[in-house]
């Protein structure tokens, strides 16, 4: 006979029970699902009964203690109220990919002529040239017809250098006298000067892929949506997965929002315009106005509200059709996540937010921006109270007993993780979500209750970028705030095990604050090793692919090799019965790239690294367009998931040091008998080779200035207009 479980641990095992019968990743039936929201739901109330009528109403008086009592609830009755809108986000999630395939099949079996016209924003203020060329180039590929596709650069920094750069690229370029409303005042202004029957809005680092226009433009067919959004992917690595040195094997921070949060938005019709990658109906733009709205720095949140109260709905497709940079350091992490949660707390103050006239109810709720302050309270308050209960004796529920725990706050616990574990398999893990949260609680809070009291008037700063977004070695605050909580949690268990007694009345719940303090201190320790920088292994992010290629000696002699990988910079391939040299300059010749001028690094059991040296703008942008545009490989940041929790805090004891050379950022002239040999072995223009010589010339802002002015705009353009590049400024 099994022995008896006592009646406090029934619920614990029945979650436990349930677990092993709802297993992620196994089929997510709809009344598989019911039985588990029921559940969940049914604990919650149970739960929250308890908290009122035991731990709560009992206090005495209006003392300290009793207001440190309610503010604990009340922190976590916000904190269950965000997770309950979560809980019906994800029960009713949209697949649109049929439908965006049905789309495609009608618009590409239209006549082109009949297809709408369709201008290309690009938003930039200070991104640099190494930035901005991929999503222009991007952009000026995308598959569209030509006299329908107009492309411009919209510089709020007003750089001559960009100008010259659109304009080589055949593009339009618009710029204004102020940055008055940053991004939103940026693309009103644009919106003055264009009247294409849509606009795509594009970041400064999001490449559209060559696709995309026919999967998303369909769904204007359907006359109340007025934007259709798509996810935001990256072709690079967040600082989370870099410093913890988990690049392959724990899946982006954002994915839990735009795999699964999204879609289910979507199927409320509460999903929103996330800025980027997305489509909007102008006529629609010009029902409220004609222009975005500026009342707050997050103007998307604000135009799908406002196209609400119209009648209009935003169109999710949760399908990868453009790629860009994750923030690429902790510093341009904070800047980004900074202002998405000051912005959306803004929106509370306005007449056009989710509490003004002229939204349901459910859009109301769906709107609510809570839980940014709810997530870094509940998070600080999680690190804090073992702290005071070891130091002063707090405890935040009277009359509470380990039985009652186990009874009813732990069974809630787990079965909300095992929940959002079974409806989000691939994108929920327990232990990023708390680290990601503590990371940034104690730097969001501040903010967050200052914006609660100002709510406007705080400068908008762009997320730095590229070249521009080298962060420091380490985040001191982090770092310091983490060893403030490791020393006051330990000398709280020092204090107690001097003093032979706890601190607290209720002596019994030692052993459970004990373990919370453990579970907290391994927290800690992930966050301290997120906050130190791991170097990263190469400049440019490198993109698998395995395909044919060609390489010249300049002995003429000719090497059929296999790609491996392939990046701005560089590729990688195998070679085999041949042994290049190191230093050697040998010509790549990829198919539908064209001859690619470079020196090779290093070789080793028949591989081979080389390092490129654009000498045109055309072998450059033909590059950017096969390996960004058209993703011809696998992007880097394709989750390959392990296991999640071992893998961080393994990350802990790893050394911090980088994971492999990085070559040189530094442009190396070759020798000019290997520039005589490319081109009259390749046929690369004169001019082309003018362009390569004074490349190395750059300005003080980290671009070709100077020569670039000089280059012949009609030789260019027919090159590009040869590699199918037309011109893409409205005539």
């Amino acid at each position: 006979m099994f022995p008896a479980v006592p009646d406090y641990l029934l619920p614990l095992a029945v979650v436990a029970f349930l677990a092993i019968c709802f297993v992620p990743g196994q089929t997510r039936g709809r009344f598989q699902n019911t039985i588990l929201y029921c559940g969940v739901i049914y604990l919650l109330a149970t739960y929250m009964w308890w908290r009122v009528t035991v731990t709560i109403v009992p206090t005495d008086g209006v003392t300290g203690y009793a207001l440190l009592v309610w503010l604990v609830f009340a922190i976590e009755l916000a904190a269950w109220f965000d997770a309950s809108i979560l809980f019906a986000q994800l029960a009713f999630r949209t697949d649109r990919l049929e439908e965006a395939n049905a789309h495609e099949a009608r618009l590409r079996d239209m006549d082109p002529a009949n297809l709408p016209h369709v201008d290309i924003l690009i938003a930039t203020f200070n991104e640099p040239l190494d930035v901005l060329e991929r999503t222009i180039i991007g952009a000026c590929t995308l598959d569209w017809p030509a006299d329908k596709l107009h492309v411009y650069v919209l510089d709020d920094g007003q750089r001559d250098w960009l100008e010259a750069y659109a304009a080589r690229k055949g593009i339009g370029y618009l710029t204004r006298t102020n940055n008055i409303h940053a991004k939103a005042g940026n693309i009103n202004a644009a919106l003055q000067r264009t009247s294409s029957e849509f606009f795509m809005i594009l970041d400064a680092d999001f490449i559209p892929q060559h696709k995309m226009l026919y999967r998303m433009v369909g769904f204007f067919e359907d006359p109340k949506v007025g934007i259709v959004q798509v996810p935001h992917d990256f072709f690079n690595f967040d600082p989370l997965q870099t410093n913890l040195a988990m690049r392959a094997s724990m899946p982006s921070d954002q994915k839990m929002f735009f795999r699964e949060i999204m879609r289910g938005r979507d199927g409320w019709n509460c999903a929103f315009c996330c800025g980027s990658n997305s489509i909007t109906r102008r006529t629609a733009m010009e029902e409220i106005g004609g222009a975005m709205p500026t009342g707050s720095i997050t103007e998307d949140m604000l135009l799908t509200l406002a196209f609400l109260r119209k009648g209009y709905v935003t169109r999710y497709l949760a399908e990868r059709l453009a790629i860009g940079l994750a923030p690429e350091s902790l510093d341009a992490f904070f800047v980004q996540r900074s202002r998405w949660a000051q912005g959306a707390l803004q929106i509370l103050y306005l007449k056009e937010g989710p509490l003004g006239p002229g939204l349901r109810l459910h859009e109301r709720l769906m709107f609510m921006p809570t839980h940014w302050l709810t997530q870094s309270l509940m998070q600080v308050m999680s690190l804090v109270l073992p702290i005071t209960y070891l130091l002063f004796g707090f405890i935040p529920m009277v009359n509470t007993t380990v039985e009652d725990l186990f009874y009813y706050q732990f069974p809630l616990i787990l079965a909300t993780i095992l929940a959002l574990r079974r409806l989000a398999p691939d994108a929920y893990f327990p232990l990023p979500a708390t680290v990601l949260a503590t990371l940034q609680s104690f730097r969001f809070l501040p903010m967050l209750l200052k914006t609660l009291v100002k709510p406007h008037g705080h400068k908008f700063r762009v997320t730095p970028k590229g070249s521009d977004a080298d962060g420091r070695a380490y985040d001191g605050y982090t770092v310091r705030l983490c060893l403030v909580l490791i020393v006051l949690t330990s000398a709280g268990f020092l204090l107690n095990i001097w003093s032979g007694k706890t601190q607290a009345d209720a002596q019994q719940l030692f052993p459970i604050v004990t373990i919370w303090s453990t579970i907290n201190a391994l927290v800690i320790g992930v966050v301290l090793t997120v906050a130190f920088a791991r170097p990263v292994p190469r400049k440019e992010e490198r993109f698998l692919i395995s395909e044919p290629a060609t390489i010249w000696r300049q002995t003429n002699e000719k090497l059929p090799v296999q790609l491996v990988d392939l990046s701005l910079s560089g590729a990688q391939f195998t070679l085999e019965g041949h042994d290049l040299g190191k230093d050697e300059w040998v010509r790549l010749d990829i198919a539908g790239i064209g001859p690619i001028i470079g020196t090779v690094l290093w070789t080793r059991r028949g591989a081979t690294g080389l390092k490129f040296y654009h000498a045109s703008d055309v072998s450059r942008d033909a590059l950017i367009a096969r390996i960004f545009a058209n993703c011809a490989g696998a992007i880097p940041t394709e989750d390959k998931v392990g296991n999640i929790t071992a893998d961080m805090l393994g990350a802990i004891f790893k050394p911090n040091r980088s994971m492999g050379p990085m070559a040189s950022a530094e442009p190396t002239l070759p020798p000019k008998e290997v520039l005589a040999w490319h081109a009259s072995s390749s046929g690369v223009a004169d001019s082309d080779l003018d362009l390569f010589l004074w490349e190395h010339e750059l300005g003080t802002d980290g671009t070709r200035t100077a020569r670039d002015q000089k280059m012949a705009a009609e030789d260019m353009s027919k090159q590009e207009t040869d590699l199918g590049l037309p011109d893409r400024r409205r005539a």
